[in-house]
Formats: C-alpha cells, sequence, structure tokens
C-alpha cells in the first residue's frame, strides 16, 4: 500500500488559499474567470522553478526527451462534474519504462493533454498532472518546475467534500532526499516514488481504488476537487477491489472532478 499522509501531516508548505463557492462545469463566462472556468485568485507561483534532482529522475523514472505520448485524453460532463478518461497504459507494465509519461492539464472544457516530452516538462510550468501507469505526478517539487499541490481529504467521500476547509495545506512531490536518494512509497513496487498523490490507489495484488478524494492547487491558486474511479478497463476495477486481482488491462484512469 502506498503512502498514505495523514490529514495533519499534508505537507511542508503551507500554501494560502481563497475559499470559493462549489460550481460546475458549465459556469457562466463573467469575466470572474479565465481559461479553466473557475474564479480567478492570487497566484501561488509565476515563474518556473526547476527539480533539484533532475538526474537521477531521468534515471529513476525513465523520462524521455525524443518522445511524446499519444495516449488519448477525452472528458466528459456528467452533472455537476468532468470525467476525464485518461491512456496512461504506455504500452503496458513491461513497456511502461520505454515509453513517454501523459501530461494533462484542467482547463473550462474539461482536462487536455498537454503535448510535451518529458525531459520538456521539467521547464514547463503549463501541465498540472503526468501519468504512466498508476503514477501520478503534481508538477511541483521533484516532479516539475510548477507548485501544484494535492491534499488526500481521507475523512471524506467526494460528494461530501463540497467546499476548502480552512487554513488547508497542500503536499508538493518530495520523493528526494537532499542528496537525491529516491524514496519509495510503501507498495513495494519497484521505482514507485512517494509522490503527493499516492494514497489514490493500494495493492493487494492489483491496483485497487482507495476512493479517497483529493483537493488540488493549481498554480493559479485555484483548486479542483477529484477521486480517481478506475485504473482498468471494463469490469476490471470491481474485480480488483473486490477480488484482489484482474486480468483486465491497467492504465486506463477514470477522474471524476470539479472546480471548488
Amino acid at each position: 500500500m502506498p503512502f498514505l499522509p495523514t490529514p495533519s501531516l499534508y505537507g511542508p508548505l503551507a500554501l494560502g488559499l481563497l475559499l470559493a463557492g462549489c460550481t460546475g462545469p458549465s459556469k457562466d463566462d463573467t469575466g470572474a474567470a479565465d481559461d479553466s472556468g473557475i474564479d480567478a485568485v492570487d497566484p501561488i507561483c509565476t515563474e518556473p522553478e526547476p527539480p533539484s534532482c533532475v538526474d537521477e529522475m531521468i534515471l529513476d523514472l525513465s523520462l524521455h526527451d525524443d518522445k511524446v505520448s499519444d495516449g488519448e485524453v477525452t472528458t466528459v460532463v456528467d452533472g455537476a462534474d468532468f470525467v476525464t478518461n485518461i491512456d496512461a497504459s504506455a504500452g503496458g507494465y513491461s513497456q511502461a519504462a520505454n515509453n513517454p509519461w501523459v501530461y494533462v492539464r484542467f482547463g473550462a472544457d474539461g482536462a487536455e493533454r498537454v503535448d510535451i516530452d518529458d525531459e520538456s516538462a521539467l521547464e514547463d510550468m503549463t501541465w498540472h498532472l503526468a501519468l504512466r501507469r498508476y503514477i501520478v505526478r503534481v508538477n511541483s517539487g521533484d516532479s516539475g518546475p510548477s507548485c501544484v499541490g494535492a491534499a488526500a481529504m481521507l475523512g471524506y467521500t467526494y460528494g461530501e467534500l463540497t467546499e476548502v476547509p480552512a487554513g488547508m495545506n497542500y503536499l508538493q512531490d518530495d520523493y528526494y532526499t537532499d542528496d537525491c536518494t529516491f524514496v519509495n512509497d510503501s507498495s513495494g513496487l519497484e521505482g514507485s516514488p512517494q509522490a503527493a498523490m499516492s494514497a489514490w490507489w493500494e495493492y493487494p495484488g492489483c491496483v485497487a481504488t482507495t476512493e479517497a478524494p483529493f483537493l488540488v492547487q493549481l498554480e493559479d491558486g485555484r483548486v479542483i476537487k477529484l477521486v480517481v474511479e478506475k485504473y482498468y478497463g471494463g469490469e476490471g476495477q470491481d474485480e480488483c477491489n473486490t477480488g484482489g486481482s484482474t486480468t483486465e488491462p491497467g492504465g486506463f484512469y477514470q477522474i471524476r472532478w470539479t472546480a471548488m
């Protein structure tokens, strides 16, 4: 099972947050929102700050400088939510190291793929999440030059999380020590970093969804909530969650999210 941050240990950075009413994907454009469809607030960062352990990360996470993912990213509207499907299968488990990560940005009409290679992404603030197989990275800290942060709301269901609690702190990706030693999560799977969003899954023999919702603060200070609903195709997620195994292919995310 991967590292699960407790509600009181969301990370070293206490990032300021302005509360806004919960809005859905059909928010009217009144001039108070920009291209994300979420009310604008004060930015958290505006200039890139590249990760400090780049050479190590290129090797540990098999980053590429000559490949751009063509994994499909599609979004539909479901009531007050977006549902985004992301193909982060990367050619299957045995071929993942030979394939690039898929980069995703949250916007007004859903989430879209950012067409960028892995090494260029280390200097690019336009993406919010990077996914490959069961690993989800946020664009901050040891993963990228931005300041996207995530908080696992372990005491809530997605439906119960209707507002941002006061004084929220957000965890940035932090899986290297000061001397650039790689820190694995507790899943037991090799090369699986202790990332800010590790709490979305656990490993009883397959990738089971915990259904833990997250608050994700973007670089411009706006917040979305999200939950990973599926990792496997077909009936695979139910099979994995209830029985601990499945033969369905993995890396096919279904993520439910909305602006806060």
